[in-house]
């Protein structure tokens, strides 16, 4: 596991850093779209309903882009394909680090929206195909956990500078911090070799050494060894032939059909329903916290530093110890239970200090990402992980678009004057629910089979 560690060393450090940019905006961006939508009111119908249509659209986009970009870094390099989402990550954060007024807020809501669509996905899709290039089967779950755990990490560095920094000056320092992964990763990240170097002698032969097919010959494959694809070799890639093939609808319905083969029904149901109810649960709680206990920026601040130290803790010491002993599917089981109790206790929170303890329950519920991903990475070879991590991010995609479409009228309506009942939370309640659903349908999974590569 060190030397796996080692040979992540500078993906981990760039993730650390796009993290901090990403989340570092997160304690402040309820504050300042109600300032910006709704000024000196703590209920606001006009927000929640942008929120859910922002994760909607984002989540629409999402589920066509990841997947292709996946496949894309499958031909072309995981390390080509990160520069796309990197950069593009740091066009909304500047706009808001220029001013936070309505004007600039509606710019930065549509350059969110846009950009979203292929970093937000593609991401953690192409980060987490690199570990699986980088790192034995054996060690994966582990290696998946300690990947999450630095993204993590970084989530709680970028709070603790959100914590002291005023709103103005959070958005100027995530850009800069998103400039500077992006610049790190173009100077320091390697390109890998596809997991060649992870399969045996005479399959890796016929891998590096097999003659090209004509597809493959004229496409314009970057060199595999060079530390940064320039610009000419970025726009060559996305509109040459074989690209185009790949945003085919016959040729994505093909591709999601093999892979659909491999993924058993209650895998594909329970990852889709924990993503229902995890979006939903981000849909409702900072204005339903808002609402209900009046918290403002520092009061997230806090809460999300315990989600955040808490899940950096589990992933990083409780996952590389606890998967091999358990297993990915019995420790799935015990992290999907430690959701449902997260969001039911949210739901009916009925002091101020209730929330905290329910972030308590991250040092299990974050524990389901890794597992669920290390558990489809052993279903195809190594040729086709960044495939399977672009349908699993476009299975999120899929409960992205329809969660705010379901919990964003009812967390509106309940935080209402012309709610049916007193009942604040109910949105929680249904997304706690639908992790309940997830719960059960992974009762019922079968242990991953390892599937040679084909290829």
């Amino acid at each position: 596991m060190k030397e796996a560690a080692a040979g992540l060393g500078h993906l981990l450090v760039f993730s650390f850093l796009f993290c901090v940019g990403a989340f570092m905006v997160a304690p402040v961006i309820t504050d300042v779209t109600m300032a910006a939508l709704c000024p000196g009111r703590d209920q606001c119908s006009l927000a929640i309903y942008l929120t859910g249509l922002q994760q909607a659209i984002t989540g629409l986009g999402a589920l066509v882009v990841t997947p292709v970009v996946g496949n894309l870094s499958d031909r072309y390099g995981r390390k080509a394909l990160l520069a796309l989402p990197a950069t593009l990550s740091i066009v909304p954060l500047a706009i808001l680090a220029l001013n936070q007024t309505r004007p600039y807020f509606y710019a930065y809501y549509v350059a969110k929206t846009l950009t979203a669509m292929v970093s937000e996905g593609a991401m953690m899709c192409l980060s987490l195909a690199y570990v699986a290039d980088k790192v034995p089967e054996a060690q994966r779950a582990a290696a998946f956990g300690v990947f999450s755990g630095v993204c993590t990490a970084g989530f709680v560095a970028g709070t603790i500078a959100a914590r002291f920094l005023s709103v103005s000056s959070t958005f100027q320092v995530a850009t800069l911090s998103a400039v500077a992964a992006v610049v790190y990763m173009r100077a320091f990240v390697q390109e890998t070799d596809r997991g060649a170097s992870l399969m045996r002698d005479e399959e890796a032969s016929l891998l590096l050494f097999a003659p090209s097919s004509s597809a493959e010959e004229l496409s314009p494959m970057l060199p595999p060894l060079r530390k940064a694809p320039s610009l000419s070799e970025m726009v060559a890639l996305l509109t040459s032939r074989e690209c185009t093939m790949i945003f085919t609808s016959d040729y994505q319905l093909n591709a999601r059909k093999s892979l659909a083969a491999r993924l058993s029904r209650e895998q594909r149901s329970s990852h889709f329903f924990h993503s229902l109810g995890e979006t939903g649960l981000q849909t409702a709680l900072l204005y339903f916290l808002k609402a209900q206990f009046h918290y403002t920026k520092n009061q997230y601040a806090n809460l999300l530093l315990i989600f955040g130290i808490t899940g950096s803790f589990s992933q990083l010491t409780m996952m590389p110890l606890l998967a091999p002993k358990l297993g990915e599917h019995k420790l799935l089981g015990v992290a999907l239970l430690g959701s449902c109790v997260h969001g039911f206790l949210y739901s009916i929170a009925w002091s101020f200090w209730v929330p905290y303890l329910a972030a308590s329950c991250v040092i299990l519920s974050i524990l389901v990402g890794p597992c669920i991903r290390s558990i489809v990475s052993k279903k195809v070879g190594p040729s086709e992980q960044g495939m399977v991590q672009g349908c699993i991010t476009g299975i999120s995609s899929t409960a992205s678009v329809i969660s705010p479409l379901v919990f964003t009228p009812l967390t509106a309506w309940f935080l209402s004057e012309t709610a049916p009942f007193n009942f604040k939370g109910f949105s929680l309640a249904c997304a706690g629910f639908a992790t309940l659903v997830a719960l059960i349908m992974s009762i019922n999974m079968r242990p991953a089979e390892v599937q040679p590569d084909n290829k």
